[in-house]
């Protein structure tokens, strides 16, 4: 007959139970993280995830969140701290930091051995049904451990961990080219916009000028002065100048909502821009081939490709040793019987140390073919990183000859929108005397008008060539690109 008996488990066994349950509640209530209790013991975190990143030239990273009163003037300081807090690009790749420091940590610790153990609190009962022998009933514990420990795999774990190293490198690299475009794309955001409000200030003057001379016309065709026809053409010349205005207005809108996107802020906000800008910069004195160089040096997109070409080297490295024999070492503790197992009749204690050699003899040419694949990304990534440092090094070549070409323009538009204006004040007078004729007038009006757009020109001109230079060598920083 089956004993059915309900014997109580010991009482040692409960105190453990209680202070077990105490000790997981006081873990959780100091949110103590049980699957990772320490946070960073290898220390594979890079010192800029605590210190932040801070853009070449500058002295200190930007501090965010950035508070902005958007019901006074944007400068263009605020704009570039605003684009760098806000910029989800920056936050990912960010983030990336972080994931690919857990893998350097994952491949650090192949080096450490692992230990692992349970505890089992088991009850086991056993009958003999047709013997007349009686049941009997077990109360115990099982306790089962092991460490491992891999001392040799022919440099798997040393590629492994090279190959981490080299893709944090890269993903700290992709961070920086992410600091590098958004700081790009805002400032030029913000240059654009400026340029749209110069313009449109341009057009401004240009219809008042306009409508100054149609009054002169009429007043000198209410005296008989002139004839019709020049009140006429000083109508069409303002209904022009108006037009061209309302145009203005519409590509300063535009600008300013593409700068507002460029912020990372609602796309409701109203920005005011705040006159801030120089109309000249200056460029260091530097030969291309010193810009050439700078740029294959710290560019974050050449340092990024050439990490991640690193990175696939140490990965044949590693494809290969994992086809080679590997050495650990094993220590493994059982207590009152093995892990699958029931509770031992008789308390025993084993203890087993040994060393194991695993050979991979045969695995259907699958070893061959990862070879192959891993061989074939060493090849893509040097295309790529052969790629990167061509298309930068153009960049920098045409950025340099069109940053040289505006510089130069700059003084022939300023040249040229003096002398249109001292033309259009000589017409001006002329006519109002009467010693000129509309056509004159309208001639020199439409010069400066083409003098101021061809000064604006020239500004827009120099200051995307100096953006895009200073981008180019991957040198954009707040302090070079504010003046």
């Amino acid at each position: 007959m089956r004993d059915r008996r309900q014997t109580k488990l010991p009482a040692l066994a409960i105190t453990h139970v209680i202070v077990a349950i105490l000790l997981f509640s006081a873990m959780q209530t100091l949110a103590f993280d049980f699957a990772a209790p320490f946070v960073d013991p290898l220390q594979t975190l890079p010192k800029i995830i605590e210190s932040g990143v801070s853009l070449p030239g500058d002295a200190k990273p930007v501090t965010c969140p950035v508070n902005k009163d958007f019901s006074n003037p944007l400068a263009l300081a605020e704009a570039v701290d605003l684009a760098l807090c806000n910029n989800p690009q920056i936050k990912a790749a960010w983030a990336t930091i972080k994931v690919q420091s857990g893998s350097v940590g994952e491949a650090r610790a192949a080096y450490l051995p692992t230990l692992s153990g349970s505890t089992n609190f088991m009850r086991t009962h056993t009958t003999y049904p047709g013997s007349s022998t009686a049941a009997t009933t077990v109360d115990g514990k099982t306790i089962y451990g092991t460490l491992s420990w891999r001392l040799f795999d022919f440099g798997g774990r040393d590629a492994n961990r090279k190959s981490a190293n080299s893709l944090l490198v890269a993903a700290i690299a992709h961070h920086d080219a992410a600091l590098q475009k958004t700081l790009s794309d805002v400032v030029q955001a913000y240059f654009d916009a400026h340029t749209a409000k110069t313009t449109l200030q341009a057009k401004e003057q240009n219809e008042a000028i306009a409508k100054n001379t149609f009054e002169t016309a009429q007043r000198r065709e209410a005296r008989g002065a002139v004839s019709r026809g020049d009140t006429l053409q000083a109508t069409t010349a303002l209904a022009k100048a108006s037009l061209e205005k309302n145009r203005a207005i519409g590509a300063y809108q535009k600008t300013l909502s593409l700068l507002v996107y460029a912020l990372g802020v609602p796309t409701q906000t109203r920005i005011i821009l705040s006159d801030d800008l120089r109309d000249k910069e200056a460029l260091e004195s530097r030969s291309l081939d010193d810009w050439l160089k700078i740029a294959t040096e710290s560019h974050p997109a050449v340092l990024s490709a050439r990490a991640q070409w690193e990175s696939s080297k140490q990965r044949i490295t590693l494809t290969r040793s994992e086809g080679l024999p590997t050495l650990d070492l094993s220590d493994s503790y059982y207590q009152n019987g093995y892990p699958g197992q029931g509770l031992s009749s008789t308390q025993s204690q084993v203890n087993s140390i040994g060393i194991s050699i695993s050979i991979p003899f045969f695995d259907g040419f699958s070893r061959t073919y990862k070879i192959r694949g891993a061989e074939a990304l060493a090849e893509q990534r040097t295309a790529e990183l052969q790629d990167t440092e061509q298309s930068t090094m153009m960049e920098v070549v045409k950025a340099h000859a069109d940053a040289a070409a505006s510089l130069q323009n700059l003084q022939a538009s300023e040249n040229l929108l003096s002398a249109a204006q001292e033309s259009l004040n000589t017409s001006q007078r002329k006519y109002d005397k009467g010693a000129a004729d509309i056509l004159e007038i309208l001639n020199t009006q439409s010069a400066l008008s083409d003098a101021k757009q061809e000064r604006i020109r020239s500004l827009a001109e120099w200051r995307s060539a100096r953006l895009r230079l200073l981008a180019g060598v991957g040198l954009m920083g707040r302090e070079a690109v504010i003046p």
